[in-house]
């Protein structure tokens, strides 16, 4: 089957997809989008963790014919992500389904250079930052999971509690740290995010 569906912000379309494949293989293997990482295959690590229309999600336990329609944001596009958050809906998180390419838009998109087709600064966002300066990243294997959980928590709650935190993440399994650094990190994005308010 033919799977239509808009990653990081550009329409897709997954050719050849058969029905069992999931959204982690199609991500991974079809699109060279490596950042999601294939680990347990089971939903019990995190480390497959996109975002599938605004909702964290194991893309592992996602089969690819789902997401028909849909928008889904890997670690790869947080940067992107946060930027438009920003200009678009400041203050505020994107409705679910309410952002992305317009559909007249992705008809008329043509192939290009990728400088001319997103917006890629070489900077990071804002939790990409902090989990880097506050030592949060080790081996780096559940990093991706962690930092889209995380930015999906800092827009739904830009002032979590430890609990918010520690809820937000429970379904991200890491087996480096001791998890003080990664909630740092958290903590640090948000008392950033609150002091350009």
């Amino acid at each position: 089957m033919r799977v239509n569906f808009t990653v990081n912000g550009r329409r897709h379309e997954a050719d050849d997809v058969w029905e069992g494949e999931s959204l982690l293989y199609v991500l991974r293997e079809r699109m060279g989008l490596p950042g999601s990482k294939n680990a347990c295959e089971q939903g019990e690590c995190g480390s497959c963790t996109v975002r599938l229309d605004g909702v964290p999600v194991c893309s592992c336990l996602v089969a690819a014919g789902q997401v028909e329609g849909r928008d889904v944001v890997t670690v790869e596009g947080l940067a992107d992500f946060a930027a438009h958050r920003a200009e678009a809906h400041p203050g505020t998180g994107c409705a679910s389904g309410a952002c992305g390419t317009a559909l007249d838009q992705a008809r008329r998109w043509e192939a290009r250079p990728a400088g001319d087709e997103t917006r890629d600064t070489g900077e990071l966002s804002p939790v990409q930052q902090a989990f880097i300066d506050a030592g949060a990243v080790q081996c780096g294997f559940c990093t991706p999971g962690l930092l889209v959980a995380a930015d999906e928590l800092l827009e739904r709650n830009p002032e979590p509690s430890d609990a918010d935190i520690r809820e937000a993440l429970s379904g991200n399994l890491c087996r480096c740290t001791g998890y003080e650094k990664i909630l740092d990190a958290v903590r640090l994005a948000a008392a950033r995010a609150e002091e350009t308010v």
